[in-house]
């Protein structure tokens, strides 16, 4: 979701922009008019029976789909996969240390994430823009500047980590689990900052379609950061904070690995000049877009971490920060599934609306939403069947694996919503939707979801469970709507317009 958000937001204007864009791009929209469009042709083929015309753009669709959220998928779930198993060998530690990865890495550490990937993905606008254009040289650029400004607010976000302790307990944590999130926490600085490098070279490389060195370097980082883990936490014993600093090396290798592809590759020869003064120009300008890019992002990842932060108020936060962790993990893990969707379902989607073929863009959201609530009913009748027993991959009290237990059901329904309301969110995004969904977002997140879970867990005594409930009443109500604007679409205006 988060890699194409940032798709079809108003263009930035051309009086900040370095080199004027216009002239390329009007050719590159003459030179598309003359290609024939294989799905809409299919779509619009009055000589087939509807039977044929649909099996023949299913399997067209489904090629194309394929080919942009396979790699996405594989990116984001190896790079979750390395936060999980982090949570995973601290959790054998103990439940205390359980809960206090739990809270600092989904109560702390997704704040950040949540930030620095929305404000990184204004530079993939930029990036696709200059590329489509033809000024290769300017990708370099903005690849710098977006990295100087995340990094930049890295610094106020260290603050936040430095005194997680006091903010933990200002918002009512137990001093206890506090104390040992906030060790978890420390290890996580270099982490932010490793960030701000990674997202802005991510787009930077998906602007050329260049995916898979980024999928390679991420499962082979993810070796690495398994061997580690085992070795400082239960071998040299360092705990909490080695796991969290073994986090942290682990993105900054990702990040490295990264950077020397691209010096070296011939595949960005053109694009990378080396660092330039350049990226110190337009700088303000370009924190706006940033921060455009973050709200509509940070509304829904924010979403179930305000979960995690009440969970901790309940009589026993302890096994309510366990039960809930184990089922954001495992939440978390399915939903790198839907992201993947959402990007492709973003770019399908823009790509379709830009030539032209209403048909194709309806018919590429009816396929991509199947096929992501198709997955996602898999997964959580999966989830269902093993309910008893899967607490017992992260920890191994018998508390926590009844409470997961009793806490599935709610796991199942998240995951099937999931299964659709990214992916609509997607579509939103392709058709220029961002400030509409993000109304949405705050409505039925913040205005009804946080509300109703605060009701069913503390007034009616439900605990977990009636936070959790109340909160996917939020995200059902979200699902719905959009829903209903995205299927009540009129896709011959959406072209027109």
């Amino acid at each position: 979701m988060e890699e194409n958000q940032t798709d079809h937001q108003q263009q930035p204007r051309e009086d900040w922009l370095d080199e004027p864009l216009l002239q390329s791009k009007e050719q590159s929209i003459v030179k598309e008019e003359f290609k024939i469009n294989e799905l809409e042709r299919i779509l619009s083929d009055t000589g087939l029976t509807h039977f044929q015309r649909y099996r023949s753009a299913t399997v067209v669709e489904l090629k194309l789909l394929f080919f942009l959220a396979a790699p996405a998928v594989i990116v984001y779930m190896i790079n979750y996969l390395m936060s999980m198993s982090t949570q995973i060998f601290s959790g054998h530690l103990g439940n205390l240390e359980l809960a206090a990865a739990s809270l600092g890495n989904t109560g702390i550490q997704v704040f950040a994430y949540g930030l620095m990937l929305g404000m990184g993905s204004a530079v993939e606008t930029l990036c696709g823009q200059a590329y489509g254009a033809g000024k290769y040289d300017m990708l370099g650029v903005y690849l710098q500047r977006s990295t100087i400004l995340l990094m930049a607010t890295g610094v106020p976000l260290t603050l936040i980590y430095i005194f997680s302790k006091p903010i933990l307990i200002l918002l009512g944590e137990s001093s206890a689990i506090a104390s040992a999130a906030a060790v978890f926490v420390y290890g996580l600085i270099p982490q932010i900052f490793a960030y701000s490098a990674n997202f802005p070279i991510q787009k930077f490389l998906q602007a050329q379609s260049i995916v898979a060195p980024s999928a390679y370097i991420s499962t082979g980082t993810l070796v690495i950061h398994l061997l580690l883990s085992w070795v400082v936490i239960y071998k040299i014993g360092l705990g909490l904070l080695g796991a969290s600093l073994v986090l942290s090396l682990s993105w900054w290798i990702v990040v490295g690995a990264q950077f020397v592809y691209i010096v070296k590759s011939d595949k960005c020869k053109d694009t990378w000049k080396g660092f330039s003064l350049q990226a110190f120009s337009g700088l303000p300008q370009f924190f706006k877009l940033s921060l455009a890019s973050a709200i509509m992002l940070c509304l829904e990842t924010w979403y179930f971490q305000i979960l995690v932060l009440i969970a901790g108020l309940l009589k026993n936060p302890e096994l309510a920060l366990d039960s809930l962790s184990v089922c954001m993990t495992i939440s978390g893990w399915v939903f790198m599934i839907s992201v993947g969707f959402n990007a492709a379902a973003s770019v399908r989607v823009s790509n379709e609306l830009g030539a032209g073929n209403p048909k194709s863009a309806a018919f590429s959201v009816l396929v991509v939403t199947l096929i992501s609530f198709i997955i996602s009913v898999i997964a959580a009748i999966v989830i269902l069947a093993l309910r008893h027993v899967i607490s017992y991959v992260f920890t191994e009290g018998e508390n926590v694996a009844n409470a997961v237990s009793e806490l599935t059901p709610l796991l199942a329904i998240t995951l099937i919503l999931n299964g659709i309301q990214p992916v609509l969110s997607g579509v939103a995004v392709g058709c220029g939707w961002q400030a509409f969904v993000a109304y949405v977002n705050i409505g039925c997140y913040y205005v009804v979801g946080v509300p109703l879970g605060i009701l069913l867990g503390f007034t009616f005594d439900l605990g977990a469970k009636g936070i959790w409930s109340g909160m996917i009443g939020g995200t059902a109500m979200q699902t719905v709507i959009l829903i209903w604007v995205t299927f009540g679409t009129d896709w011959n205006k959406e072209v027109i317009t």
